[in-house]
Protein backbone atom coordinates (compact mmCIF):
# COMPACT_ATOMS: atom_id res chain seq x y z
CA UNK A 1 0.00 0.00 0.00
CA UNK A 2 1.28 3.34 -0.77
CA UNK A 3 2.18 6.14 2.05
CA UNK A 4 2.01 9.04 0.02
CA UNK A 5 -0.97 10.64 1.46
CA UNK A 6 -0.48 11.21 5.33
CA UNK A 7 -2.90 9.47 8.04
CA UNK A 8 -6.04 10.63 8.41
CA UNK A 9 -6.53 11.68 12.39
CA UNK A 10 -8.59 8.70 14.12
CA UNK A 11 -11.64 9.77 16.55
CA UNK A 12 -11.01 10.50 19.93
CA UNK A 13 -12.29 8.45 22.57
CA UNK A 14 -14.94 11.65 23.38
CA UNK A 15 -15.75 10.57 20.00
CA UNK A 16 -16.31 6.52 20.51
CA UNK A 17 -19.93 6.23 19.91
CA UNK A 18 -22.24 2.84 20.69
CA UNK A 19 -25.59 1.37 19.36
CA UNK A 20 -27.56 -1.34 19.52
CA UNK A 21 -31.09 -2.43 20.85
CA UNK A 22 -32.07 -5.51 22.87
CA UNK A 23 -33.14 -8.56 20.02
CA UNK A 24 -36.75 -9.33 19.97
CA UNK A 25 -38.24 -12.46 21.13
CA UNK A 26 -38.89 -13.98 17.66
CA UNK A 27 -37.70 -12.75 14.51
CA UNK A 28 -40.09 -12.15 11.24
CA UNK A 29 -39.65 -15.69 9.91
CA UNK A 30 -39.34 -15.83 6.10
CA UNK A 31 -40.59 -15.83 3.16
CA UNK A 32 -39.16 -17.61 0.13
CA UNK A 33 -40.70 -17.53 -3.61
CA UNK A 34 -40.46 -19.73 -6.28
CA UNK A 35 -42.11 -19.28 -9.94
CA UNK A 36 -43.31 -22.68 -11.64
CA UNK A 37 -41.47 -23.35 -14.83
CA UNK A 38 -42.33 -26.09 -17.81
CA UNK A 39 -39.23 -28.16 -16.56
CA UNK A 40 -41.00 -28.69 -12.75
CA UNK A 41 -44.40 -29.97 -14.23
CA UNK A 42 -43.51 -33.30 -14.02
CA UNK A 43 -43.05 -32.85 -10.40
CA UNK A 44 -45.35 -32.91 -7.18
CA UNK A 45 -45.18 -30.26 -4.77
CA UNK A 46 -43.68 -32.68 -2.25
CA UNK A 47 -41.08 -33.62 -4.95
CA UNK A 48 -40.23 -29.67 -5.61
CA UNK A 49 -39.33 -28.63 -2.32
CA UNK A 50 -37.34 -31.88 -1.24
CA UNK A 51 -35.40 -32.04 -4.30
CA UNK A 52 -34.29 -28.38 -4.88
CA UNK A 53 -34.77 -27.80 -0.62
CA UNK A 54 -32.87 -30.61 0.47
CA UNK A 55 -30.15 -29.02 2.68
CA UNK A 56 -33.46 -27.13 4.14
CA UNK A 57 -34.92 -30.04 5.47
CA UNK A 58 -35.21 -33.79 5.16
CA UNK A 59 -38.51 -35.27 3.13
CA UNK A 60 -40.45 -35.70 6.06
CA UNK A 61 -39.52 -31.88 7.36
CA UNK A 62 -40.86 -30.57 3.75
CA UNK A 63 -44.48 -33.17 4.14
CA UNK A 64 -44.88 -31.53 7.41
CA UNK A 65 -44.39 -28.02 6.21
CA UNK A 66 -47.00 -28.40 3.47
CA UNK A 67 -49.67 -30.26 6.17
CA UNK A 68 -49.21 -27.05 8.58
CA UNK A 69 -50.66 -25.06 5.26
CA UNK A 70 -46.99 -23.23 5.50
CA UNK A 71 -47.06 -23.31 1.50
CA UNK A 72 -49.06 -21.48 -1.22
CA UNK A 73 -49.68 -21.51 -4.54
CA UNK A 74 -51.14 -17.98 -6.18
CA UNK A 75 -52.12 -17.33 -2.54
CA UNK A 76 -54.11 -20.39 -1.63
CA UNK A 77 -52.74 -22.65 1.09
CA UNK A 78 -52.11 -26.71 -0.48
CA UNK A 79 -51.84 -29.01 1.77
CA UNK A 80 -51.69 -32.66 0.08
CA UNK A 81 -48.09 -32.79 -0.90
CA UNK A 82 -48.72 -35.13 -3.68
CA UNK A 83 -50.32 -32.52 -5.93
CA UNK A 84 -48.66 -31.92 -9.27
CA UNK A 85 -47.01 -28.89 -10.61
CA UNK A 86 -48.96 -29.47 -13.90
CA UNK A 87 -52.17 -28.85 -12.20
CA UNK A 88 -50.91 -25.37 -12.03
CA UNK A 89 -49.26 -25.06 -15.74
CA UNK A 90 -52.26 -23.44 -17.49
CA UNK A 91 -51.68 -20.15 -15.92
CA UNK A 92 -48.48 -18.71 -17.03
CA UNK A 93 -46.29 -17.18 -13.73
CA UNK A 94 -47.68 -19.92 -10.97
CA UNK A 95 -46.04 -18.67 -7.75
CA UNK A 96 -45.23 -21.13 -5.25
CA UNK A 97 -44.36 -19.41 -1.94
CA UNK A 98 -42.70 -21.13 1.76
CA UNK A 99 -43.42 -19.46 4.86
CA UNK A 100 -41.13 -20.62 7.29
CA UNK A 101 -42.62 -19.39 10.70
CA UNK A 102 -40.96 -17.05 13.12
CA UNK A 103 -38.46 -18.93 15.32
CA UNK A 104 -36.49 -17.58 18.72
CA UNK A 105 -32.88 -17.36 17.73
CA UNK A 106 -29.54 -18.45 19.92
CA UNK A 107 -28.42 -15.80 22.29
CA UNK A 108 -26.04 -13.22 20.98
CA UNK A 109 -24.68 -9.75 21.78
CA UNK A 110 -25.98 -6.71 20.09
CA UNK A 111 -23.93 -4.05 21.32
CA UNK A 112 -21.89 -2.27 18.30
CA UNK A 113 -18.84 0.51 18.90
CA UNK A 114 -18.29 2.87 16.25
CA UNK A 115 -14.74 3.11 15.65
CA UNK A 116 -14.67 5.45 12.30
CA UNK A 117 -17.68 7.25 10.69
CA UNK A 118 -18.27 9.59 8.09
CA UNK A 119 -20.27 10.60 5.27
CA UNK A 120 -19.26 7.20 3.15
CA UNK A 121 -18.07 4.93 6.06
CA UNK A 122 -18.79 3.61 9.12
CA UNK A 123 -16.25 1.16 10.84
CA UNK A 124 -17.73 -0.59 13.89
CA UNK A 125 -16.58 -3.08 16.59
CA UNK A 126 -18.05 -6.09 16.06
CA UNK A 127 -18.46 -8.71 19.57
CA UNK A 128 -17.71 -12.52 18.74
CA UNK A 129 -20.75 -13.93 18.79
CA UNK A 130 -22.81 -11.69 16.37
CA UNK A 131 -22.88 -12.89 12.73
CA UNK A 132 -22.58 -10.22 10.52
CA UNK A 133 -25.26 -10.85 7.66
CA UNK A 134 -28.59 -12.96 7.80
CA UNK A 135 -28.01 -17.08 7.16
CA UNK A 136 -28.53 -20.16 8.92
CA UNK A 137 -30.65 -20.04 12.64
CA UNK A 138 -29.41 -16.18 12.35
CA UNK A 139 -32.07 -13.93 10.47
CA UNK A 140 -32.69 -10.89 12.85
CA UNK A 141 -29.69 -11.10 15.41
CA UNK A 142 -27.11 -9.79 12.92
CA UNK A 143 -24.89 -6.60 12.54
CA UNK A 144 -26.79 -6.19 9.14
CA UNK A 145 -29.89 -5.64 11.34
CA UNK A 146 -28.58 -3.20 14.23
CA UNK A 147 -27.60 -1.27 11.34
CA UNK A 148 -31.28 -1.16 10.06
CA UNK A 149 -32.53 -0.63 13.56
CA UNK A 150 -30.31 2.41 14.04
CA UNK A 151 -30.39 4.27 10.46
CA UNK A 152 -34.29 3.75 11.43
CA UNK A 153 -34.28 5.05 14.46
CA UNK A 154 -31.87 8.15 13.21
CA UNK A 155 -34.01 8.79 10.42
CA UNK A 156 -37.46 9.41 12.76
CA UNK A 157 -35.99 11.37 15.47
CA UNK A 158 -34.27 13.55 12.95
CA UNK A 159 -36.63 14.83 9.65
CA UNK A 160 -33.50 16.79 8.09
CA UNK A 161 -31.15 13.36 8.43
CA UNK A 162 -30.36 11.97 5.42
CA UNK A 163 -31.32 8.36 5.09
CA UNK A 164 -28.29 5.77 4.19
CA UNK A 165 -28.39 2.39 3.94
CA UNK A 166 -25.14 1.35 5.68
CA UNK A 167 -23.95 -2.29 4.86
CA UNK A 168 -21.18 -4.23 5.59
CA UNK A 169 -18.71 -5.01 2.88
CA UNK A 170 -17.10 -7.74 3.97
CA UNK A 171 -17.37 -10.46 6.65
CA UNK A 172 -16.03 -11.85 9.50
CA UNK A 173 -16.85 -15.11 11.58
CA UNK A 174 -19.62 -15.20 14.19
CA UNK A 175 -16.86 -16.10 16.89
CA UNK A 176 -14.51 -13.32 15.34
CA UNK A 177 -14.44 -9.97 16.91
CA UNK A 178 -12.78 -6.51 15.42
CA UNK A 179 -13.16 -4.36 12.79
CA UNK A 180 -15.68 -4.29 10.65
CA UNK A 181 -16.16 -2.21 7.18
CA UNK A 182 -19.83 -0.75 6.51
CA UNK A 183 -20.08 1.56 3.48
CA UNK A 184 -23.05 4.34 3.50
CA UNK A 185 -23.24 4.84 -0.09
CA UNK A 186 -23.36 2.36 -3.33
CA UNK A 187 -20.55 4.05 -4.69
CA UNK A 188 -18.51 3.64 -1.52
CA UNK A 189 -19.23 -0.47 -1.28
CA UNK A 190 -18.59 -1.06 -5.39
CA UNK A 191 -15.12 0.56 -4.52
CA UNK A 192 -14.22 -1.20 -1.33
CA UNK A 193 -15.67 -4.22 -2.76
CA UNK A 194 -12.78 -3.42 -5.46
CA UNK A 195 -10.17 -3.37 -3.00
CA UNK A 196 -10.81 -6.77 -1.35
CA UNK A 197 -11.10 -8.16 -4.77
CA UNK A 198 -7.96 -6.63 -5.92
CA UNK A 199 -5.82 -8.03 -3.33
CA UNK A 200 -7.26 -11.88 -3.41
CA UNK A 201 -6.59 -11.55 -7.07
CA UNK A 202 -2.96 -10.36 -6.59
CA UNK A 203 -2.40 -13.31 -4.42
CA UNK A 204 -3.90 -15.49 -7.73
CA UNK A 205 -0.80 -13.86 -9.90
CA UNK A 206 1.12 -15.28 -7.73
CA UNK A 207 3.30 -12.11 -6.47
CA UNK A 208 5.77 -12.12 -3.87
CA UNK A 209 4.12 -11.17 -0.39
CA UNK A 210 6.23 -7.62 -0.16
CA UNK A 211 4.86 -7.05 -3.98
CA UNK A 212 1.12 -7.93 -2.52
CA UNK A 213 1.53 -5.06 0.07
CA UNK A 214 2.51 -2.63 -2.02
CA UNK A 215 -0.76 -3.14 -4.61
CA UNK A 216 -3.00 -3.47 -1.96
CA UNK A 217 -5.47 -1.01 -1.48
CA UNK A 218 -6.65 -2.30 2.17
CA UNK A 219 -4.20 -4.20 4.98
CA UNK A 220 -6.24 -6.37 7.41
CA UNK A 221 -4.30 -6.99 10.69
CA UNK A 222 -5.58 -9.55 13.20
CA UNK A 223 -4.12 -11.06 16.39
CA UNK A 224 -4.94 -14.53 17.09
CA UNK A 225 -3.85 -16.96 20.10
CA UNK A 226 -2.46 -20.26 18.95
CA UNK A 227 -1.90 -23.43 20.69
CA UNK A 228 1.76 -24.37 20.52
CA UNK A 229 4.96 -22.50 20.40
CA UNK A 230 6.56 -20.96 17.04
CA UNK A 231 10.37 -21.02 16.50
CA UNK A 232 10.69 -18.70 13.98
CA UNK A 233 9.43 -14.70 14.46
CA UNK A 234 8.05 -14.72 11.19
CA UNK A 235 6.19 -16.87 8.13
CA UNK A 236 4.48 -16.52 5.12
CA UNK A 237 2.04 -19.33 4.88
CA UNK A 238 0.77 -19.81 1.14
CA UNK A 239 -1.08 -22.87 1.24
CA UNK A 240 -4.58 -22.76 -0.98
CA UNK A 241 -7.94 -23.12 0.36
CA UNK A 242 -10.64 -25.08 -1.29
CA UNK A 243 -14.11 -27.01 -0.07
CA UNK A 244 -15.15 -30.57 0.90
CA UNK A 245 -18.66 -31.93 1.73
CA UNK A 246 -19.48 -31.14 5.31
CA UNK A 247 -22.78 -32.24 7.33
CA UNK A 248 -24.65 -29.20 8.21
CA UNK A 249 -22.78 -26.99 5.85
CA UNK A 250 -24.64 -26.40 2.63
CA UNK A 251 -21.94 -24.61 0.16
CA UNK A 252 -19.07 -27.37 1.63
CA UNK A 253 -16.30 -26.94 4.16
CA UNK A 254 -13.22 -24.30 3.61
CA UNK A 255 -10.32 -26.30 4.35
CA UNK A 256 -6.69 -26.70 3.58
CA UNK A 257 -7.19 -27.97 0.16
CA UNK A 258 -4.01 -28.23 -2.79
CA UNK A 259 -6.52 -27.67 -5.51
CA UNK A 260 -8.02 -24.91 -3.77
CA UNK A 261 -7.38 -21.68 -4.73
CA UNK A 262 -4.49 -19.17 -3.57
CA UNK A 263 -4.70 -17.72 -0.46
CA UNK A 264 -1.64 -15.60 1.73
CA UNK A 265 -1.04 -14.95 4.95
CA UNK A 266 1.83 -13.57 6.74
CA UNK A 267 2.56 -14.13 10.74
CA UNK A 268 4.47 -12.59 13.13
CA UNK A 269 5.34 -13.30 16.84
CA UNK A 270 4.44 -11.27 19.69
CA UNK A 271 4.93 -13.55 22.46
CA UNK A 272 5.62 -16.83 23.31
CA UNK A 273 4.32 -18.56 26.50
CA UNK A 274 6.30 -21.74 27.06
CA UNK A 275 4.27 -22.55 30.44
CA UNK A 276 0.94 -22.77 28.84
CA UNK A 277 2.27 -23.89 25.43
CA UNK A 278 0.90 -20.69 23.40
CA UNK A 279 2.06 -18.06 21.40
CA UNK A 280 0.42 -14.40 20.52
CA UNK A 281 0.46 -13.76 17.13
CA UNK A 282 -0.18 -11.00 14.56
CA UNK A 283 -1.40 -12.22 10.93
CA UNK A 284 -1.62 -9.50 7.96
CA UNK A 285 -4.03 -11.30 5.41
CA UNK A 286 -3.45 -10.50 1.59
CA UNK A 287 -6.02 -13.03 0.49
CA UNK A 288 -9.71 -12.97 2.02
CA UNK A 289 -10.66 -16.66 1.84
CA UNK A 290 -13.40 -17.86 4.23
CA UNK A 291 -11.84 -18.78 7.45
CA UNK A 292 -8.57 -18.01 6.25
CA UNK A 293 -6.83 -17.54 9.43
CA UNK A 294 -8.07 -20.41 11.29
CA UNK A 295 -7.03 -22.55 8.46
CA UNK A 296 -3.33 -21.49 7.24
CA UNK A 297 -2.84 -21.83 11.41
CA UNK A 298 -4.15 -24.53 12.12
CA UNK A 299 -2.17 -25.90 8.62
CA UNK A 300 1.33 -25.12 10.06
CA UNK A 301 0.17 -27.30 13.29
CA UNK A 302 -0.66 -23.94 15.60
CA UNK A 303 -4.46 -24.41 15.77
CA UNK A 304 -6.28 -21.47 17.48
CA UNK A 305 -6.75 -21.89 21.02
CA UNK A 306 -10.66 -22.85 21.69
CA UNK A 307 -10.91 -23.31 17.75
CA UNK A 308 -13.96 -26.42 17.69
CA UNK A 309 -13.70 -27.01 14.01
CA UNK A 310 -10.59 -26.73 12.34
CA UNK A 311 -7.09 -28.95 13.90
CA UNK A 312 -3.62 -29.67 12.56
CA UNK A 313 -3.44 -29.69 9.16
CA UNK A 314 -5.83 -27.33 8.24
CA UNK A 315 -8.99 -29.88 8.00
CA UNK A 316 -11.67 -30.22 10.72
CA UNK A 317 -11.57 -31.95 14.05
CA UNK A 318 -13.71 -35.24 12.81
CA UNK A 319 -16.39 -35.52 10.45
CA UNK A 320 -17.74 -38.47 8.41
CA UNK A 321 -19.09 -36.58 4.86
CA UNK A 322 -21.74 -39.23 4.01
CA UNK A 323 -23.31 -38.92 7.93
CA UNK A 324 -26.50 -36.65 7.68
CA UNK A 325 -28.99 -36.69 10.56
CA UNK A 326 -32.28 -37.15 8.71
CA UNK A 327 -34.51 -35.81 12.23
CA UNK A 328 -35.68 -32.35 12.38
CA UNK A 329 -37.13 -29.39 14.58
CA UNK A 330 -40.55 -28.44 14.96
CA UNK A 331 -39.99 -26.03 12.06
CA UNK A 332 -39.40 -29.09 10.03
CA UNK A 333 -35.76 -28.38 9.29
CA UNK A 334 -32.68 -30.09 9.94
CA UNK A 335 -31.55 -29.92 13.94
CA UNK A 336 -28.02 -28.51 14.35
CA UNK A 337 -25.39 -30.66 13.22
CA UNK A 338 -23.76 -32.94 16.20
CA UNK A 339 -19.93 -32.20 14.10
CA UNK A 340 -18.87 -28.50 14.99
CA UNK A 341 -19.32 -26.10 12.03
CA UNK A 342 -17.91 -23.01 11.55
CA UNK A 343 -20.19 -20.31 13.10
CA UNK A 344 -19.11 -22.00 16.43
CA UNK A 345 -17.20 -19.38 18.59
CA UNK A 346 -14.88 -20.48 21.69
CA UNK A 347 -11.66 -18.86 19.62
CA UNK A 348 -9.73 -15.82 20.01
CA UNK A 349 -9.15 -13.94 17.13
CA UNK A 350 -9.48 -10.23 16.13
CA UNK A 351 -9.81 -7.80 13.44
CA UNK A 352 -7.41 -5.31 15.14
CA UNK A 353 -6.70 -2.41 12.62
CA UNK A 354 -7.34 -1.60 9.38
CA UNK A 355 -5.32 0.55 7.09
CA UNK A 356 -6.98 1.91 3.85
CA UNK A 357 -7.35 4.62 0.69
CA UNK A 358 -10.78 6.52 1.76
CA UNK A 359 -13.00 4.67 -1.37
CA UNK A 360 -14.07 8.77 -2.18
CA UNK A 361 -11.42 11.12 -0.52
CA UNK A 362 -8.31 9.15 -1.37
CA UNK A 363 -7.04 9.89 2.57
CA UNK A 364 -5.01 7.41 4.14
CA UNK A 365 -7.31 5.93 7.31
CA UNK A 366 -6.06 3.92 9.93
CA UNK A 367 -8.43 2.76 12.20
CA UNK A 368 -7.70 0.39 15.61
CA UNK A 369 -10.12 -1.95 17.42
CA UNK A 370 -9.13 -2.19 21.01
CA UNK A 371 -7.96 -5.54 21.99
CA UNK A 372 -9.66 -7.89 24.16
CA UNK A 373 -7.18 -8.75 27.28
CA UNK A 374 -6.35 -12.11 26.43
CA UNK A 375 -4.74 -10.93 23.25
CA UNK A 376 -2.88 -8.22 24.49
CA UNK A 377 0.71 -8.80 25.19
CA UNK A 378 2.70 -8.15 28.59
CA UNK A 379 3.42 -4.66 28.05
CA UNK A 380 -0.13 -3.59 27.27
CA UNK A 381 -1.26 -5.45 29.58
CA UNK A 382 0.75 -3.53 31.76
CA UNK A 383 0.38 -0.02 30.30
CA UNK A 384 -3.55 -0.74 29.95
CA UNK A 385 -3.84 -1.32 33.73
CA UNK A 386 -6.20 2.16 35.56
CA UNK A 387 -2.59 3.14 37.92
CA UNK A 388 -0.31 2.65 34.89
CA UNK A 389 1.47 5.86 34.46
Amino acid sequence: MSKKAELAAPPSAAETAYFGETWREFNDGLTYHDIVRRIDAGLTLIEFYSRKYKSSAPLQGWLQRIQNKQITVDGKVVTIPDTELSFWMSRAGTELVYHRLPWREPDAPYLLQVLFEDNYLIALNKPSGLQVLPGGLFQQRTVLTQLQWHVSKLTTSSSGCRKTHPVPVHRLGRGTSGILLCAKTKLAKSRLAAYFAEGTSVVEDKYTNSECKKMRKISKIYRALVSGVIDMDEVVIKQPIGTIKYPGVAKGLYVASPSGKPALSSVRVLERDLENNSTLVQVEIQSGRPHQIRIHLSFIGLPLIGDPLYVSGGQPKCFDPELMDESFEKDGGYQRPENPVPGDCGYNLHAHQIVLIHPITNELIQITAPLPSILQTREEGKANQPNSS
